[in-house]
C-alpha cells in the first residue's frame, strides 16, 4: 500500500511539473469577504499567490469568507480560454492536525468546481462535485483531474435549506481556500505533457490536453475536426454569432462577421448591426429623412416617417410638398376656397384673397359698404345704402332712387327716375329729377304741376300756362291748353286758329259801323263800372273809420249793369275783345 502511494505521488509530482500553474497571480474574486480582518488577511487573491506555508487566519495566505452565509463563491480569471489538465486545492487547517476534530474539516464538504468562459457557473461545465467525502475521509489537499478548457475556474459551496447535506457538514458555507492551483497549457492550440505539440486539426482552437482530440474550433469553424465553415448567417465562436444585416448573408465573414458585400438598407458598420443615424436612412445611410413630424425620426431602412409628416408635406417619405389647395400635417387640411393659394404649412393666404374676402385665412367677408379685391371697392347707391354683394358689388335689393345698373353706380338715363330707374318721367316734363321725378326744369307748353301732369287751367295755355286764350273764341277763352287754338272756332268777325285775326268781312262799311257802335257801348259800360267800383272803395273806407255812411242801393246798380248788358248785347265780351285788341297790334293795325 505504501508502495502504491509512493507511485501515485511520484506520478502526480511528475504531472505537476509537466504543466504550468496557469492560475498563479491571476485576478480572483470572492462573493463575501470576512470584514473582521484586513483585506490583506482575507482577500480572494491569497488563494493564487503561490504561498501555502501558513494555513492559519493570521498567515495572510488564505481566503477568509464571511460568516453565517448560505452560499460561498470564489473564482479565478485565467485571462483567456486555456486548456486545463488538473487542479490542486489546499484548504485552511489553522495549522492544526487535519481530521474530524479540526473545525475547518466540515466546511470543506459538498463543494463544487466549474469551468466556464464567463463568471456565471451555469454557463460553464461542472468539473467536480463532492458527494461522498466525510469529515473522516476528506483530505486537506485535493487533486482533481479535469481535462477541459475555459477562462474562469469557479469554486462553489452552499448550505441552502432545500438542499440535503451530511449531518456532520457545517451549517454555513465558506471559502476557506489557501491555494488553488490549476495546471494546464499557457497558450491555446497545443497539447501534450509539456504543451509542445500543436492541435492536429488546422482550425481547432482547443484540443484535449493529453490526446489532441479537438474540443473546440477556432471562431468561424464547426464540425468534428473543425473542417467546416459556419453556415450562412452565422460566424464566430462555435458559430454562435448571428451575422448582422448584410446585403448578402452568404458574404458574411464566417470568422468575424464582417459583411463583405455591404449592409442592407438602413444599417451601417463592418458588422451591419447599427441602424443609420437619426435623420438618415437607406443604402449606406446616404439618404436624408424627409419632413417627418418628429423632425429627423424616419425608418432607418426605407425612410418612412413613423409618426407622420410635418405640416406642409405628404407621402410616405414626407418629401412631397402639399398640392395647391391643401396644407397642414399630411396635407389633410383644405385651404379656404376664397384664398389665392395658401401657405402649405400654416394655411395662411400668403397671396391674398379672392374678391370679397379678407383676413389671414380669407374667411371674413368684406365689411358693409365695401367689396371686391382686397375689399377696396365701395358699394354703389344700393337701396339699403351700403349693402352690396361682398364679391362683385351687386346691390342685393336693388338701387336707390336715381341709379341703375348691377352696381347701382350709373345715373338714370334721361326721362327715367326712381328706384332702379324704373319710373319714366312725364312726357310733358322738360327733364325730371332722377330721384324724385319732379320736373325741375319746368314743363312743356300747356302743362303745369311739379310732375307736369296737369293741363293748364281753363283759359290759359302755352309755356308755364301764362298765355290767355283768345277772347274771340266762339266760347270765350276756350282754347287748347298747349297750342292756344280755339276749341270751337271764332266769334263772328274773327278768324285764325287762335281767333286773333280780324275777319275779312270787317272791311265793309256796315261792319265797321257795327264795330264802332259796339266799341262805344263798351267804353260807356267800362266807365260806368269804374264809377261803381270807386264808390264801393269809398264806402269801405268810411266803414273803416267807424262812421255810418249811406249805403247805396246795390240792386239799382246791378240793374244799371244789367241794362247796359242788355243794350250792348255782350258788354263783357266786347270788353274782352277790346282787351285782346290791345294785346294784338296786328288787329289794331287792321282796324286802322
Amino acid at each position: 500500500m505504501s508502495g502504491l502511494c509512493v507511485c501515485l505521488g511520484t506520478f502526480l509530482f511528475s504531472i505537476s511539473f509537466a504543466y504550468d500553474n496557469i492560475a498563479l497571480r491571476n485576478p480572483a474574486y470572492q462573493e463575501n469577504r470576512y470584514t473582521g480582518l484586513s483585506e490583506a488577511l482575507s482577500q480572494a487573491s491569497n488563494a493564487v499567490d503561490g504561498l501555502k506555508t501558513d494555513l492559519s487566519v493570521w498567515g495572510g495566505q488564505c481566503v477568509i469568507s464571511g460568516n453565517n452565509k448560505k452560499t460561498a463563491t470564489w473564482w479565478v480569471n485565467l485571462t483567456s480560454i486555456l486548456s486545463i489538465h488538473h487542479m490542486r486545492i489546499y484548504y485552511r487547517t489553522g495549522n492544526a492536525p487535519w481530521g474530524p476534530t479540526n473545525g475547518f474539516t466540515p466546511r470543506f464538504l459538498g463543494f463544487s468546481v466549474y469551468v466556464s468562459n464567463t463568471t456565471d457557473k451555469s454557463e460553464g461545465s461542472l468539473c467536480f462535485k463532492d458527494t461522498s467525502y466525510t469529515v473522516n475521509t476528506i483530505p486537506p489537499v485535493i487533486n482533481i483531474t479535469c481535462p477541459m478548457h475555459g477562462q474562469y475556474v469557479i469554486y462553489y459551496n452552499e448550505r441552502l435549506s432545500w438542499t440535503s447535506f451530511p449531518s456532520d457538514e457545517y451549517r454555513y458555507a465558506h471559502n476557506d481556500l489557501c491555494e488553488f492551483e490549476i495546471y494546464g497549457c499557457r497558450i491555446p492550440g497545443v497539447y501534450g505533457t509539456n504543451c509542445s505539440m500543436p492541435c492536429p486539426d488546422n482550425n481547432c482552437r482547443y484540443c484535449h490536453i493529453e490526446t489532441g482530440a479537438c474540443q473546440g474550433c477556432k471562431p468561424g469553424y464547426q464540425g468534428h475536426r473543425c473542417e467546416l465553415e459556419c453556415n450562412d448567417g452565422k460566424y464566430g465562436e462555435v458559430c454562435g454569432e448571428e451575422c448582422g444585416f448584410c446585403a448578402d448573408l452568404s458574404y458574411c465573414n464566417h470568422v468575424n462577421g464582417t459583411c463583405l458585400s455591404g449592409c442592407d438598407a438602413g444599417y451601417k458598420g463592418n458588422l451591419c448591426r447599427h441602424e443609420c443615424d437619426l435623420g438618415t436612412y437607406g443604402d449606406k445611410c446616404n439618404e436624408t429623412c424627409g419632413n417627418c413630424q418628429d423632425l429627423n425620426e424616419c425608418h432607418h431602412s426605407n425612410g418612412t416617417c413613423l409618426t407622420g409628416c410635418r405640416a406642409g408635406y405628404d407621402g410616405a417619405l414626407c418629401k412631397t410638398p402639399c398640392p395647391d389647395g391643401l396644407f397642414g400635417p399630411g396635407c389633410v387640411d383644405k385651404c379656404n376656397i376664397t384664398c389665392r393659394g395658401c401657405n402649405r404649412v400654416s394655411g395662411l393666404c400668403q397671396n391674398g384673397c379672392l374678391p370679397g374676402w379678407k383676413g389671414d385665412y380669407c374667411h371674413i367677408e368684406c365689411d358693409f359698404g365695401t367689396y371686391g379685391d382686397m375689399c377696396n371697392e365701395t358699394c354703389g347707391k344700393c337701396l339699403d345704402q351700403t349693402h352690396c354683394h361682398h364679391t362683385n358689388g351687386t346691390c342685393l335689393s336693388g338701387c336707390s332712387a336715381g341709379y341703375d345698373g348691377a352696381l347701382c353706380k350709373t345715373y338714370c338715363d334721361d326721362n327715367f327716375f326712381g328706384e332702379n330707374c324704373k319710373e319714366r318721367c312725364n312726357e310733358t316734363c322738360i327733364g325730371c329729377n332722377r330721384k324724385t321725378g319732379v320736373c325741375e326744369y319746368g314743363c312743356r307748353p300747356g302743362w303745369k304741376g311739379i310732375y307736369c301732369h296737369e293741363a293748364c287751367d281753363a283759359g290759359y295755355y302755352g309755356k308755364r300756362c301764362l298765355q290767355e286764350c283768345s277772347a274771340f273764341c266762339k266760347i270765350s277763352r276756350d282754347c287748347h291748353h298747349v297750342t292756344g287754338y280755339c276749341t270751337y272756332g271764332c266769334k263772328s268777325g274773327w278768324q285764325g286758329k287762335d281767333c286773333l285775326e280780324v275777319s275779312k268781312l270787317l272791311d265793309s262799311s256796315t261792319d265797321k259801323q257795327s264795330f264802332y257802335v259796339a266799341l262805344s257801348l263798351f267804353c260807356g259800360s267800362l266807365l260806368l263800372n269804374g264809377f261803381f267800383v270807386a264808390y264801393i272803395i269809398i264806402l269801405r273806407k268810411s266803414k273803416g273809420r267807424g262812421s255810418k255812411k249811406f249805403q247805396p242801393d246795390l240792386t239799382t246798380a246791378n240793374t244799371i249793369v244789367e241794362e247796359n248788358y242788355k243794350n250792348g248785347s255782350d258788354v263783357n265780351g266786347e270788353y274782352q275783345e277790346l282787351g285782346e285788341i290791345g294785346k294784338d297790334n296786328s288787329t289794331y293795325e287792321a282796324l286802322q
